[in-house]
């Protein structure tokens, strides 16, 4: 390393940071933009989730953090759930017995995000948040976005319906274009050619709660984010803080580290026909400093991420080689096999904790649910004296609609807009780089 450290770095008291300069808005397109190809995140996995690839396998067991390119799909069984984030943190979350292809992930020719998904059969939650177009095929009809809207949709071989709770949503189908405003239900029936009837209010569904807590957890730890990313962010400011360190500004690190704990000891690669070979982090906040960035080993303080590289999308996670600690190597499988291949503990499926957890030193969240703990900032500072911890677990927010995530007692300062977080260098020089995807 260039810079030489101190053995006691200052810890900021800004823990739910997240650096973006401004200039990177200008850098927001990935490299493979030429190409018109994007890739989206698999953000939360609980139950029987399924996912096909293209590989020619079919479908396989899906896990946490695995890419979603363009033809894949997505299915959940009985007691499946599944979410996918995309880069501005729009989600949409699919609820048991369903199947969604992700016909289109593109860009046109002005650069804006173009997303087309198909509801093959089944309910699924959208939460969209920008300007982007987003298209969602179900029954006879198409659906059509460019602004923000929250949306349910299901559909059968008999009916379907789309109820919308915020924004306003057209779609065309054989009756012609119709459109739905807030806290109005439209009702199609198949057997008469997709006539379609609009009432007023929203019946509730068993999982309204989920999908609302969902949008509450995202909404409090990637609130003010001003960066055009924001898949990822969210569990990022649960999961870890930043600590300033001089020569390289902030860099993030997950709770519960500890000195034998490397970024890369768990997870999984998944082939993707005309992507090869991508590494999925097992952690639930793995996500954007695998995607982005630079993990570099900080004497005394473990391995930390350092934000950057916003122009670049990394299929191999980029990292500061050291002779300091040992590093599981980051090395993709050999070419000419498709099937996914498990590092350390594998793909992590979410699930719901036990009433009693012990955290460790060394898990790095691994285990943890989103929002099923208070103030993670807290829990870590005892784990780092006494080794463990035993504590007393919550229903995952996403786990029960029963009991929802408790946004009255926040677990961490609050998150500072990505404009308002400061610049810092974000080099990596001299780091082996998992190059940019073209």
């Amino acid at each position: 390393m260039s810079n030489p450290l101190p053995s006691s770095l200052r810890s900021s008291s800004l823990t739910s940071v997240f650096l973006v300069a401004a200039v990177c808005v200008l850098l927001a397109m990935p490299a493979f933009a030429a190409s018109q190809a994007r890739i989206v995140r698999l953000s939360d996995v609980q139950g029987s989730v399924q996912i096909d690839k293209n590989t020619g396998l079919g479908f396989e067991n899906a896990f946490l953090n695995l890419p979603i390119t363009q033809g894949t799909q997505l299915r959940t069984g009985e007691n499946g759930r599944a979410e996918v984030e995309f880069e501005d943190g729009s989600a949409m979350r699919l609820a048991p017995n369903t199947e969604v292809e992700f016909s289109s992930l593109g860009l046109d020719d002005s650069g804006k995000r173009v997303s087309q998904v198909s509801l093959v059969e089944g309910m699924a939650y959208v939460n969209w948040r920008g300007k982007d177009e987003f298209m969602l095929d179900f029954s006879h009809q198409t659906l059509t976005l460019d602004h923000p809207a929250h949306f349910r949709a299901d559909t059968s071989a008999t009916a379907a319906h789309l109820a919308v709770f915020k924004g306003e949503v057209a779609f065309d189908g054989p009756a012609g274009k119709v459109t739905v405003a807030k806290n109005k239900t439209a009702t199609f029936d198949a057997s008469d050619d997709d006539k379609s009837k609009v009432s007023d209010g929203i019946g509730e569904a068993s999982l309204d709660s989920w999908d609302r807590n969902a949008i509450s957890y995202y909404d409090q730890y990637a609130r003010n984010n001003s960066s055009p990313y924001g898949y990822g962010l969210s569990d990022l400011n649960y999961y870890g803080s930043y600590i300033g360190v001089p020569g390289y500004g902030m860099l993030w690190q997950p709770y519960f580290t500890g000195v034998g704990w490397d970024p890369f000891m768990d997870g999984a690669w998944g082939w993707y026909p005309g992507f090869g070979y991508m590494f999925a982090s097992s952690y639930p906040w793995g996500w954007l400093p695998y995607r982005y960035g630079n993990w570099i080993y900080v004497p005394s303080n473990g391995w930390m991420w350092q934000p950057g590289g916003w122009n670049t999308w990394l299929p191999v996670p980029s990292y500061t080689p050291t002779t300091l600690v040992h590093l599981n190597p980051i090395i993709a499988p050999t070419t000419g096999t498709t099937k996914t291949v498990v590092v350390g503990k594998g793909g992590a499926v979410s699930a719901m904790p036990p009433a009693q957890m012990v955290l460790n030193h060394g898990s790095a969240g691994l285990g943890i649910p989103r929002g099923s703990l208070d103030n993670l900032s807290h829990l870590n500072r005892q784990v780092s004296r006494s080794g463990s911890a035993q504590v007393q677990s919550e229903p995952q927010f996403a786990a029960t609609s029963a009991r929802g995530f408790n946004l009255s007692e926040p677990s961490g300062p609050e998150p500072l807009s990505a404009s308002s977080a400061g610049h810092s260098s974000t080099s990596s020089s001299g780091g082996h780089s998992g190059g940019s995807h073209h």
